[in-house]
């Protein structure tokens, strides 16, 4: 088969297209013909050399696809040949095939076509295990959310807002500002020209907001902790604006604040299994009802993979952006 191999780490230019070995399937596992494949920040990082495969995964990046399963593994009893899904992988999915653990597939949501299908897993099982079932995030609250026009940010809006939730967000431009406003989302901040922590005091009469969802890091550790309320919940998923950074703690005392932080990559099969589960469950009606649909800036050729990676780390993009074999 076909795969985007890391020749070396170092910038777009080091993703190739060769020809390599079929993977073979554990007895859990299934073999997905891959329909299409989404690039996350991850991705990137990994093509660097800084974030390598967990221990047993496929070498190649791509932490999600959608495809039809072309064989199954002997203790594999929900899925057969044939069957229309998408998956959340460790790794592997820009190639033609990819093998998955049973427990990370999932059916092509209902009104969805098999390649946009592509553009949920991570983005789902991300949002879903941090804001929703480690920090609680309930209907009648308020979200902010750090880059609200990436594909984090457009799947989180929707699902917060099919919770009813109050949502805040930010991006750099008000052209991805005005598509997180159609998304639903409540107050849109420009982060460039405004101060996102006294808008969020002005817009929460002083309070702040009870959760937030951070991919900056460092930077932004102490302005996100002067943005809650009390018994605010900091969710951090990501160190774009670096991993150390001076902080001073009295809020935390005084507000009771929450700091979590995870990925979902090194977690358990069964961790994984169990995530994948619950956003089948809770997730997958709202993609069903229409209330939150996939945001696709754009469709690539696998072989363009190292267009796609530029285009991200430029952050022109707004939504997913999709690999197709």
């Amino acid at each position: 088969m076909k795969a985007i191999v890391i020749t070396a780490p170092g910038g777009p230019e080091v993703l190739k297209l060769q020809e390599v070995e079929d993977p073979q399937i554990q007895e859990n596992e299934v073999l997905i013909k891959v329909e299409a494949t989404a690039l996350n920040r991850a991705d990137t990082i990994q093509r660097k050399g800084s974030y390598p495969p967990p221990k047993g995964a496929s070498p190649y990046p791509g932490l999600e696809c959608s495809g039809t399963i072309q064989a199954v593994g002997s203790k594999v009893t929900r899925w057969k040949i044939g069957d229309q899904v998408c998956a959340l992988l460790s790794g592997g999915g820009y190639a033609e095939k990819v093998a998955v653990p049973a427990g990370q597939v999932l059916p092509v949501p209902t009104n969805l076509s098999l390649k946009d299908a592509a553009s949920f897993p991570e983005v789902a099982c991300t949002v879903w295990s941090t804001v929703f079932m480690m920090s609680r995030l309930s209907s009648g609250e308020t979200f902010l959310i750090h880059g609200g026009s990436s594909g984090i940010g457009t799947f989180a809006i929707q699902m917060a807002k099919y919770h009813g939730v109050k949502v805040f967000v930010t991006a750099g431009n008000e052209e991805k500002l005005a598509v997180c406003k159609d998304l639903g989302a409540d107050v849109c901040i420009n982060y460039k020209t405004e101060d996102f922590v006294a808008r969020v005091k002005e817009e929460t009469g002083g309070k702040g907001v009870d959760v937030i969802l951070d991919n900056i890091g460092g930077s932004y550790f102490q302005r996100n902790l002067d943005s809650l309320n009390i018994d605010g919940r900091l969710f951090i998923i990501g160190f774009m604006g670096g991993t150390v950074t001076q902080v001073n703690l009295v809020s935390m005392l005084a507000k009771r604040l929450t700091v979590q932080a995870a990925g979902l990559r090194n977690r358990s099969l069964e961790n994984k299994a169990e995530i994948v589960s619950d956003v089948e469950k809770n997730v997958w009606p709202a993609i069903a009802e229409g209330k939150v649909k996939p945001v696709v800036y754009k469709y690539l050729p696998l072989s363009e993979a190292a267009e796609g990676h530029q285009l991200m780390e430029s952050s022109a993009h707004i939504g997913k952006i999709l690999l197709v074999p």
